[in-house]
């Protein structure tokens, strides 16, 4: 399995003409706000705070990317990660929400480096349409994708498996990937890592 050895932010960015350039295969993280995708990112690349953790939903309002440096056996490489406007708030105007639609949007279907993208969801809810909607959008695109669902330890382990299978159903999953994670205990990081792996080797 990689193992990542370094990380580092490059830029923020709100249009495609802002995007970093790069040679490296990318991993996006998406989903609805106050999910815990920063929570998530500083957890995986072992960084308290590399990405923002915010308790304000929706209050990132950028593309974030992030260059990551791994070793698998004796050999290094690169990829990045992308940290992508959360969705779903409620506290923000209509004007605001299309606006963070397009950029998300703009993004899928122009950046040409992403290979992979991570939907978070909350495991303690059933499927949200919006985040069916985002499945569907990655399918139309041709963009591969798998499911983490967060804030595992905050349910009891013995129904965690109905919880995935639940999701798995509710989101319309075929062949995509599904399973749990938890910044606090650290679950997941190994699913994460060989999802990755097996796109960057």
């Amino acid at each position: 399995m990689i193992r990542i050895v370094k990380s580092e932010f490059l830029s923020s960015a709100v249009t495609a003409e802002q995007y970093p350039a790069s040679s490296f295969t990318e991993f996006a993280f998406v989903g609805r706000s106050n999910v815990g995708k920063s929570s998530l990112l500083n957890t995986l690349l072992n960084r308290k705070s590399l990405a923002k953790v915010s308790g304000q939903p929706g209050k990132t309002r950028l593309v974030n990317f992030f260059q990551v440096q791994f070793k698998s056996g004796e050999e290094d490489g690169y990829f990045s990660l992308v940290d992508l406007p959360g969705y779903g708030f409620a506290k923000v105007s209509k004007t605001e929400r299309d606006k963070w639609k397009v950029m998300i949007n703009e993004y899928f279907s122009s950046r040409l480096q992403l290979q992979g993208v991570f939907v978070l969801v909350d495991i303690r809810h059933k499927a949200d349409p919006k985040d069916i909607d985002v499945i569907r959008m990655l399918a139309e695109t041709g963009k591969t994708c798998c499911v983490i669902a967060t804030k595992s330890d905050k349910i009891p382990l013995s129904k965690q498996a109905a919880s995935l299978n639940g999701l798995k159903i509710g989101l319309g999953l075929r062949t995509e990937e599904i399973f749990a994670f938890s910044s606090l205990k650290k679950k997941g990081i190994p699913e994460i890592l060989k999802w990755i792996e097996k796109i960057v080797i």
